[in-house]
């Protein structure tokens, strides 16, 4: 039986006072969609960060199927970040690349594949996306939505086990973060890859998630289906979901 795609268990991270996560208990399953709820500068990131071995936590262990992250040598871990794909807040692509030439990078830096099989992978990830038409073209010449169905594109080269999102309706009209909603969840059934994405947009979070928790100081107070969310009985969880702020916040005008 494979473990876990990843577990994370009691993980502690505190830079100098600031205690970002206080004992986070989080575990994600091959197929699943988990959405990162909370707020703004609550450590959602964060937790991308330590899985991808960015940051190391001050205690507790942070595993990928099984391999404990923090403890790796670099030469190891990177060869296990190979098995994750990453879309970034802002797409990340080079901007001196062609789209091209952007989604041919990891599989120059990370495999032996020749030129003809690196162009087929390419025309067929960006395909999925609906951008197959763009090859040759420069990040600059791209609309935000558009950068993003590439980097979508870019981290489904290596066919990963796991793909992270970080905020990726960030930025983009309802219209465009609808059609991104539809690829992260097409990517998930296709290739049976799980996800964690990290977002505070809502409608997003209900369309894609399978599971949702969600993050407050440093701490999950809830777990479950988007469904129990919408039925929670802690008032953080409602406040949140509602967009109501809490009833001891006051304002002297």
């Amino acid at each position: 039986m494979k473990p876990p795609v990843v577990e994370l268990a009691d993980v502690y991270l505190k830079f100098g006072d600031n205690e970002i996560l206080r004992g986070v208990n989080l575990r994600v399953e091959d197929g699943e969609r988990l959405v990162v709820l909370g707020q703004s500068g609550g450590g959602k990131s964060t937790i991308l960060r330590l899985i991808l071995g960015m940051l190391q936590p001050t205690s507790g262990s942070v595993r990928v199927r099984g391999h404990e992250i923090p403890h790796m040598s670099r030469r190891r871990l990177n060869l296990l970040r190979q098995r994750i794909g990453m879309v970034y807040q802002y797409s990340a692509l080079i901007s001196s690349m062609t789209v091209r030439d952007n989604l041919a990078l990891p599989l120059e830096e990370l495999t032996r594949k020749k030129r003809k099989e690196m162009d087929e992978l390419i025309v067929k990830n960006l395909q999925r996306v609906g951008m197959e038409e763009h090859l040759d073209k420069l990040p600059s010449e791209l609309s935000g939505g558009m950068r993003k169905r590439v980097s979508l594109a870019r981290a489904m080269m290596l066919e990963p086990e796991l793909i992270l999102y970080d905020e990726p309706s960030a930025g983009l009209d309802p219209i465009i973060s609808s059609v991104i909603d539809e690829l992260m969840v097409a990517v998930s059934e296709h290739s049976g890859a799980a996800s964690i994405i990290v977002t505070h947009e809502l409608e997003s979070a209900f369309k894609v998630a399978t599971r949702m928790t969600m993050l407050y100081e440093g701490v999950i107070i809830a777990d479950g289906t988007p469904d129990e969310f919408r039925q929670h009985p802690d008032e953080r969880v409602r406040n949140f979901i509602e967009g109501t702020p809490p009833e001891d916040l006051s304002f002297d005008i």
